[in-house]
């Protein structure tokens, strides 16, 4: 039987029922951008995450757009930025006339290393942008204290952390305020693109949600140079449903994690993602590495199992970035880590018998001579 990645009908399916009736109630109240359905959500998600806002956006690239314009940096400003990121994390800095300086991650956790921060800090240096890789938190407390003893801001890309935690402590809650994707495969993803951006500044907040509507916090007054870029009403209310339940996702997926670890923790030149005591992973993502990656990818999809690769080239390969980046690097912690990444099947959808199956392939596949 074939192993899909990831099922978005299937995972969507147990939500189709009450789903049908919301929307049909938000259909006939006749309010579809922004209203009641994004201030639920927004009250809801700040709670969840331990902040005291929530400021929904249109994506996750936006709500990392918003933060860092909203700080009002000079031009020009420099923001710190984890090697391995997605291109989306690069991409809001340069949108927001920021310039990104790349550190190489920590090879065991692919996160941002805090030891890497200090040699590259500038008198033009403005924020730390780390990313909670994979569902992963970065070490926000030593990430904290070097912003901290510098004066710089922390924005977290949590995009990929929904309910991950440190010492209990949520993703969301750590920096000066942080960027969440709802895109669908996400662990709380939508039913299309969202975002929204949590803070406990109160005044940081009240400037976002004006900038996320053309800059007006009064209709047709306009104190500032704003974006069209508000959640969508009809996405917040499925955030709204999908939230009592993310919980329950997330301690699903991390048993399919235990499973992965179990089965193929002596599987030969196979690193397993790292995990840490005082750390909560939600794994959006499974990422293993493999020097024989493309080939144990064929070896799978001949046996019906599907896998993905977050994320084959890095952002300062990428051509658009070359002259970005064209006086950094080099950075082979990170050409290493995009080299050999695959992504294993580990969705709510997925059950421990799909994780037998898979690891069973990749052990069969370890036992032939590289």
């Amino acid at each position: 039987m074939r192993i899909d990645y990831e099922n978005l009908a299937r995972v969507n399916a147990p939500y189709a029922s009450e789903w049908a009736s919301i929307s049909q109630s938000f259909f006939e109240k006749g309010c579809y951008i922004l209203g009641e359905a994004v201030e639920l959500f927004e009250r809801q998600f700040a709670d969840f995450c331990g902040t005291t806002e929530c400021v929904g956006v249109a994506s996750g690239l936006e709500a990392l757009t918003l933060a860092l314009k909203a700080w009002d940096f000079p031009s020009g400003s420099e923001v710190i930025v984890p090697a391995n990121a997605y291109v989306a994390t690069v991409l809001s800095v340069l949108n927001a006339g920021l310039h990104p300086i790349l550190v190489e991650p920590d090879p065991l956790t692919r996160n941002l290393d805090p030891e890497k921060i200090l040699p590259v800090l500038s008198r033009r240096t403005r924020v730390i942008l780390p990313v909670h890789l994979y569902g992963h938190l970065a070490p926000m407390d030593q990430i904290c204290r070097i912003a901290e003893d510098h004066g710089l801001k922390v924005l977290e890309d949590a995009a990929q952390a929904h309910g991950a935690s440190l010492r209990d402590r949520k993703a969301g809650s750590w920096g000066d305020a942080a960027a969440f994707s709802f895109y669908p495969t996400k662990n709380l993803g939508a039913l299309g693109d969202a975002g929204a951006i949590t803070t406990s500044d109160r005044i940081l907040a009240d400037k976002l949600r004006a900038l996320r509507n053309y800059g007006s916090d009064r209709k047709y007054h306009h104190r500032l140079q704003g974006f069209n870029s508000r959640l969508d009403g009809l996405q917040a209310a499925f955030l709204s449903l999908k939230l009592r339940t993310l919980d329950q996702i997330n301690r699903h997926k991390r048993s399919l994690a235990d499973s992965y670890h179990q089965n193929l923790g002596c599987a030969p030149n196979l690193e397993l993602p790292s995990t840490h005591p005082g750390y909560y992973d939600v794994f959006h993502i499974f990422a293993v590495h493999h020097p024989c990656r493309d080939s144990l990818r064929k070896y799978l999809t001949d046996n019906d199992v599907m896998t993905e690769i977050h994320y084959p080239i890095p952002p300062y390969r990428q051509e658009g970035y070359l002259s970005v980046f064209q006086n950094q690097g080099p950075f082979p912690i990170s050409d290493r880590l995009h080299n050999q990444v695959v992504s294993l099947p580990i969705s709510s959808m997925h059950t421990q018998s799909d994780i037998t199956r898979v690891s069973e392939l990749i052990l069969q596949f370890s036992a032939r001579p590289l």
